[in-house]
């Protein structure tokens, strides 16, 4: 009896911002988050479709967070639709003769160097961003800084195929989960709950093959 009134409890929690939600908006941040896990799937494949899936998914949200004005959210999509175009151009050409395809790798200390200031360089970003919208600084902006911060050096590692984008993906999900939940998006916040699922998974299996393909040289 009790787990029932719980799980009804959080089911109406999820559910109350959209009773006044137009249907076609709610279609459409449905159409993006199933497009968002399917991209973070097919990156966990290593599979080139990582790309054209999250380029439609990261234009809903742009277009969604806009009209919300979650201007924090805006900015990480546009940017994640930015690199996702350069992350297709990366993995679909040719290293060298023999290779057609990058190869999944870890981080030297130029590629940390780089990340470390693309993480501040989002962090004031994404501050000014807010300030320039006149956006309430709260704690719910400074923590959105924060994980877009973590996204924009993790979406760079993955154009790169470095391994080290889903020790990212991980921390900054398990961030937004709870995040997206109290901005009142539930949608947002399970498909963020299914992309912690699958970084972690992909961490797993970008690690399997990083070990395969070093133990083959």
């Amino acid at each position: 009896m009790y787990i029932f009134l719980f799980m009804n409890s959080i089911i109406q929690f999820l559910i109350a911002p959209y009773r006044t939600a137009e249907t076609g908006m709610i279609l459409l941040e449905m159409a993006a988050a199933l497009l968002g896990i399917a991209s973070v799937w097919f990156s966990r494949k290593e599979n080139i479709l990582v790309f054209p899936s999250g380029i439609i998914s990261t234009g809903i949200y742009v277009y969604l967070l806009n009209i919300y004005e979650l201007r924090g959210d805006m900015v990480i999509n546009a940017y994640f639709f930015v690199m996702s175009i350069y992350g297709w151009y990366n993995w679909s050409r040719k290293t060298d003769e023999k290779t057609a395809r990058i190869k999944i790798s870890r981080t030297n200390l130029k590629e940390k160097l780089i990340g470390f200031i693309i993480f501040i360089a989002g962090l004031v970003f994404v501050y000014y961003a807010y300030k320039i919208f006149g956006t309430d600084i709260t704690y719910i902006t400074y923590t959105d800084s924060f994980t877009t911060a973590v996204f924009f050096v993790a979406m760079w590692y993955m154009a790169l195929k470095k391994i080290e984008n889903w020790t990212l993906w991980i921390a900054g999900n398990l961030v937004s989960v709870p995040l997206y939940l109290v901005k009142g998006l539930g949608f947002t916040a399970i498909q963020y709950s299914v992309f912690l699922v699958l970084a972690i998974s992909g961490y797993l299996e970008w690690r399997r093959r990083l070990k395969k393909q070093q133990a083959s040289l």
